[in-house]
């Protein structure tokens, strides 16, 4: 290497100083312009006391269109944030707002988190948050040093007892036990028999075939019978068929007419089910009518 070219590193070297100076400073003047568009921490109420709830705020400027972002307050042992920081619109920026607690008195040094500036265009920066100072009061006056527990003004019970509160509750009680009990055993009251209700008289079975209803004339007549039937012996019942009928009523009672009463409710079934055709119904109703009376007991 030739002599003539040794300095080009102290050249270089020289020049990353100048450029880290020039970045310093613009930094600085960065930082100096974003604190002077933002103003003090006002405190809210001037004079706090112990377990007040102290509002810590600040205005920000920023440009047209411009949004900022509050930074979350820190936890401290003698200083506690009540909720998250409200970000409020000013007439020309933006005002910051945290709500705060102090629980010992004196002085303190609140440190505040930075506040996010954000652009339209997705640029963002950030301002300083600082410190506040907080001159933290008692709730107790300055002119009691010591307080002392005073003693109670009048005693807590009277020396004498008055028993007339207690006799009047006692009796009070002994008159509402004994209208609650003789409310539980007062009389059933009396309900008045409900009127008969007048039934309408049975249809004749002429209005039932003359307005051409043979199958309801068949229905009711068989029922009739099977319900007689069921009345002159209880094993013979409704649920069972004519055939089981038919076959009870031979065993147990060999002396009615039988093939009668078989072949009355046979042609009256064939006829409610429509599965006869010109049969007479009003003589088969008026058999069956007739042999009900005659098995009636």
């Amino acid at each position: 290497m030739s002599a003539g070219c040794r300095p080009a590193p102290r050249l270089a070297r020289r020049g990353v100083a100048r450029g880290a100076v020039l970045s310093l400073i613009a930094v600085a003047a960065w930082w100096r312009l974003a604190a002077a568009q933002t103003g003090p921490w006002a405190v809210s109420p001037p004079r706090p006391t112990v377990g007040d709830t102290v509002w810590l705020a600040r205005q920000v400027t920023v440009p047209a269109g411009w949004r900022v972002r509050a930074g979350k307050l820190a936890e401290a042992d003698e200083v506690g944030s009540l909720g998250d920081a409200d970000v409020l619109r000013a007439s020309d920026g933006w005002v910051i707002r945290y709500p705060v607690v102090v629980w010992v008195t004196g002085t303190h040094l609140i440190t505040l988190p930075p506040v996010w500036r954000l652009a339209p265009d997705g640029r963002a920066d950030s301002v300083p948050g600082g410190t506040v100072r907080l001159d933290v009061q008692s709730v107790i006056p300055d002119s009691v040093k010591q307080p002392q527990p005073r003693s109670a003004i009048a005693p807590l019970r009277p020396g004498r007892r008055n028993p007339a509160a207690l006799l009047l509750a006692i009796a009070a009680s002994a008159v509402l036990l004994a209208g609650a009990i003789a409310w539980r055993r007062r009389p059933s009251r009396v309900v008045p028999p409900t009127p008969p209700v007048p039934l309408e008289g049975e249809v004749p079975d002429a209005r039932w075939l003359a307005a051409g209803e043979p199958k309801a004339v068949a229905a009711r007549a068989v029922g009739r019978l099977r319900i007689a039937i069921a009345r002159a012996h209880p094993r013979a019942s409704l649920a069972l068929s004519t055939a089981e009928c038919v076959a009870i009523l031979e065993r147990e009672l060999p002396d009615i007419p039988l093939r009668q009463v078989a072949d009355v409710l046979t042609q009256l079934e064939r006829v409610a089910f429509a599965s006869a055709h010109g049969a007479d119904v009003a003589v088969l109703a008026e058999r069956a009518r007739a042999l009900a009376r005659e098995l009636a007991p």
